[in-house]
């Protein structure tokens, strides 16, 4: 039966020449003309790269979906989330190196390891590879970004070659969740002799050796990795025998290769609406949506663009940010875009996000409310050109977008309408994504469109959204929503409750107007069985599916 099981992809071309090009080199596990049910092969297209799948090198520009999802094929942690994402309390989680874990106190847990756990070169694994891996993972000089995630862990010690104790600094909900998602293990066996400095250009990166459902066998760059399957896994051996995860960076290559019956997957059929009626009328092609960690939103900056020391002109004062969101339909905004496949989601909660069950709904479209809120602050058209102003300056404001993001540019178009409508005059500066990006870091924008891929915890919520957070370009800063924060990370009795209370405040601060948490469509041809795509890691699971016999294709009941 086909399933999801609540993290995610966005893909950002590959044209005819370089799908030439890879045909010619006869990728292993399809040949030009072969059948595809004829043989136990998959071949993924996606739109981004993975040059560097390895656990703690997956930094800086490596820390990229692409990169992550194929070391998930190759690396295991000790255990991954369960089926309901929650990421809170000691239950839920799935072993993985792991075969269970107990509490010792508070502040300390035990991981039993599996014994039948092999290196894909046959080294059984143990303590020493956790050892090794975490003290790497704990370093800010190797894995800054990393280490930053695992700051509350105070040690990590082995008792004989099976069990690790992880000692954490305080009481707090996600303990496990902290030594079991954010690191997949390394083999000590093979990189403990090397300088820290040397792993990231050693023979190992060419040639990864893990622990997972899935061996490297070969990448083209630009072009295609390709796995095959670990036949001594030790959680059972994958019915599928050859991976192929080929990069189209251009959208309606990616779609054409899916068409063609070139690929038999798709990480998340790309705008308009339109191309998802295309693969759906294909009957050899299954849909199937899976809830993803984006998020869209409307960012607000705070303090003025070009001098942080000041504060934003406009949009400092928290009833005009109100208002912005009142005069937007964003409903509207959404089904135009996304038809059935987003949410408007309550404060900067994606769609898999499991806090975001049972918080309140997002304010409606209130244009009355929004002019009222405006006119209170001042904002009037004295002299009827339809754009309000105070003191002579009227409320224009600029809105920065990458020119890469179709669904931005799309609704950007819209929202530059409905404010019209209110009398805000918003010009859009479409931008390629470098200067986007460098723009959007050093604050120099009115309102910057923004994209994000949020953790499963909502502890990542601190990196935008708390006074200090890395990821906090506007300068957001609220002293009520740092302390919420931290109650809610610290809370290990009702911590729903308390991240609610996080999420109503930023709500009622409107540092951002959340726009959408869509679901991604992803693409299986009809003839793999028991397909279940994970949002933490879509491929996660591919070890499990199976693939139908040269008699036909089962419907899998999606």
């Amino acid at each position: 039966m086909t399933h999801w099981t609540p993290r995610t992809v966005p893909s950002p071309l590959l044209g005819a020449g370089l799908a030439a090009t890879l045909f010619a080199l006869g990728p292993p596990s399809r040949a030009v003309g072969q059948s595809p049910s004829s043989q136990s092969s998959i071949v993924i297209v996606t739109g981004q790269e993975a040059p560097m799948p390895i656990p703690t090198l997956m930094e800086g520009a490596q820390a990229n979906v692409a990169n992550f999802e194929i070391a998930d094929q190759l690396f295991l942690r000790l255990a991954q989330l369960g089926p309901d994402l929650t990421t809170a309390g000691d239950r839920g989680f799935v072993p993985l190196l792991a075969r269970n874990w107990s509490r010792i106190d508070s502040v300390t847990l035990a991981f039993e390891l599996d014994p039948r756990a092999r290196w894909h070169d046959g080294t059984p694994v143990t303590a020493k590879d956790v050892l090794f891996t975490f003290q790497r993972a704990r370093d800010a000089q190797i894995a800054p970004r990393t280490a930053t995630l695992l700051r509350r862990i105070s040690s990590i010690t082995a008792e004989g070659e099976r069990r690790v104790i992880f000692r954490f600094s305080r009481p707090y909900a996600e303990q496990l969740y902290d030594a079991t998602f954010h690191v997949a293990l390394l083999p000590a066996h093979l990189l403990a002799s090397l300088p820290a400095s040397e792993i990231a250009r050693s023979s190992f990166v060419q040639h990864p050796i893990g622990t997972g459902p899935y061996r490297w066998i070969r990448s083209v760059p630009g072009q295609f990795i390709e796995l095959a399957a670990n036949s001594d896994f030790f959680l059972g051996r994958p019915k599928i025998q050859r991976v192929i995860v080929r990069v189209a960076t251009d959208p309606d290559a990616r779609i054409n290769l899916l068409l063609s019956g070139e690929a038999d997957a798709m990480d998340n059929v790309p705008p308009p609406l339109t191309n998802i009626r295309r693969v759906g009328a294909m009957s050899n092609l299954r849909l199937v949506p899976v809830p993803s960690a984006a998020l869209g939103y409307l960012l607000y900056n705070q303090r003025a663009p070009g001098d942080r020391a000041k504060p934003h002109p406009i949009l400092a004062e928290p009833d005009v940010r109100r208002a912005i969101t009142l005069a937007l339909d964003r409903e509207l905004l959404v089904r135009v875009v996304f038809g059935s496949y987003a949410e408007i989601p309550y404060g900067p909660a994606s769609s898999l996000l499991w806090v975001r069950h049972g918080a309140p709904r997002p304010l409606r479209l209130n244009r009355a409310e929004a002019r009222h809120l405006l006119a209170a602050q001042g904002w009037s058209d004295h002299d009827g050109d339809g754009v309000l102003d105070r003191g002579g300056h009227p409320l224009v404001l600029r809105m920065n977008l990458p020119n890469s993001s179709a669904i931005r540019r799309q609704m950007a178009l819209l929202i530059q309408e409905q404010l019209r409508q209110v009398g805000i005059r918003i010009e859009l500066q479409e931008l390629d994504p470098p200067l986007w990006s460098e723009r959007r870091n050093q604050g120099d924008f009115d309102i910057d469109f923004s994209g994000a891929l949020l953790d499963p915890s909502p502890s990542g919520l601190t990196q935008s959204w708390s006074c200090s957070g890395a990821s906090n370009v506007a300068r957001y800063c609220d002293p009520v929503v740092d302390s919420l924060l931290d109650f809610a990370i610290l809370d290990r009795t009702n911590p729903l409750e308390a991240w609610h209370a996080v999420l109503r405040r930023i709500e009622e601060d409107a540092p951002a107007t959340f726009l959408y948490a869509p679901t991604y469509v992803f693409v299986v041809n009809r003839r793999f069985r028991d397909v279940s795509i994970r949002p933490v890691s879509s491929w996660l699971d591919l070890w499990r599916w199976s693939v139908a016999g040269p008699a036909g294709s089962r419907e899998t009941g999606y």
